[in-house]
């Protein structure tokens, strides 16, 4: 029952985080964990790597045959560890100009993969997350305000929802990470928060479920992405969510999550989907791109039941 639908390796994702991906299946099931999705960063232009990154995977070709590696030997591993925890082969997207689009359709067609993550890191093609520096160019660029950012955070989301819709819609708040008040309502900036509700309006239009991700609350954030403001607006318009702890080493695998009950209890949250692969390919009533997704529901009830506390007790 408690899952994470976001996950990253050294392996894969190498410079930018640890751990090889069976040490990240294996710290889950010792933890008790019943769902882990694979989701390493899809191949990006050479332009658009971050510093480490040029150096530990090279040119875009490298990045290709990394993806193909990566693949592998998460089919591998779920065939090792299946009868142990679900896992489901996912990647997250970026959304850094118009054309990432042609990369992610790409990118859906290299591996049988569940799903993806949907996610912005990028404004103005600059890095929203990775520094202080790089956040204050974007901001430069955006017109020098966290509010002019912000705006253009959410119009880029925007036409990745509308263009790729994505099943799993990734840390939704993170421009607010690198922020002068990263803790800040957004409901108090009215062009941001307009852009906020055209945004949960396209994902619950489609379907697209909202991350409950912890790795705010691991950063020095109060409350997980999205913010609490933003989750019960999505709940205003039937909206789903599940639950990542957007894991980047074996210390971060399911760290914070014995904060997230009293946040979802807070927010009004009763229930979260749990994702999972089926081994038979079935007329999907959740995305046709993804036949073996199946996505299924969890109370809270049985969340807080389930034996993964006892073994972070014990």
């Amino acid at each position: 029952m408690p899952h994470s639908h976001h996950s990253h390796s050294g392996q894969f994702c190498p410079g930018h985080a640890q751990n090889s991906l069976e040490e990240i299946v294996l710290e889950a099931v010792e933890k008790k964990m019943s769902v882990l999705a694979f989701t390493e960063h899809m191949p990006r232009e050479d332009e658009d790597r971050y510093p480490e990154e040029v150096h530990s995977t090279g040119i875009i070709g490298n990045a290709l045959a990394n993806e193909s590696a990566y693949i592998a030997e998460a089919l591998r591993l779920r065939e090792e560890y299946g009868h142990q925890i679900g896992l489901l082969l996912g990647f997250e997207s970026e959304w850094i100009r118009a054309s990432s689009g042609i990369l992610i359709s790409r990118t859906l067609k290299a591996g049988p993969f569940d799903f993806f993550v949907g996610s912005v890191h990028h404004v103005h093609t600059i890095p929203i997350d990775y520094n202080a520096a790089m956040y204050r160019q974007a901001r430069d660029l955006a017109g020098g305000s966290d509010e002019s950012l912000f705006e253009s955070y959410f119009d880029s989301q925007f036409d990745l929802l509308q263009e790729m819709k994505p099943p799993v819609i990734g840390h939704f708040d993170l421009i607010r990470l690198k922020s002068d008040l990263p803790n800040k309502d957004l409901a108090g900036f009215s062009g941001v928060w307009d852009r906020i509700l055209r945004n949960l309006d396209v994902a619950a239009s489609y379907g697209g479920i909202l991350e409950i991700n912890t790795a705010s609350l691991r950063k020095g954030l109060k409350e997980p992405y999205p913010q609490a403001t933003i989750c019960k607006a999505f709940l205003e318009r039937a909206g789903r969510f599940c639950l990542s702890d957007d894991s980047h080493c074996i210390n971060h695998v399911s760290q914070s999550y014995d904060q997230i009950l009293d946040f979802l209890e807070q927010v009004g949250i009763q229930t979260l989907c749990v994702l999972k692969h089926s081994d038979e390919a079935l007329p999907s009533v959740c995305d046709d791109r993804f036949p073996r997704l199946r996505v299924e529901n969890v109370s809270l009830v049985e969340l807080k039941n389930h034996v993964f506390w006892n073994a972070r007790d014990s």
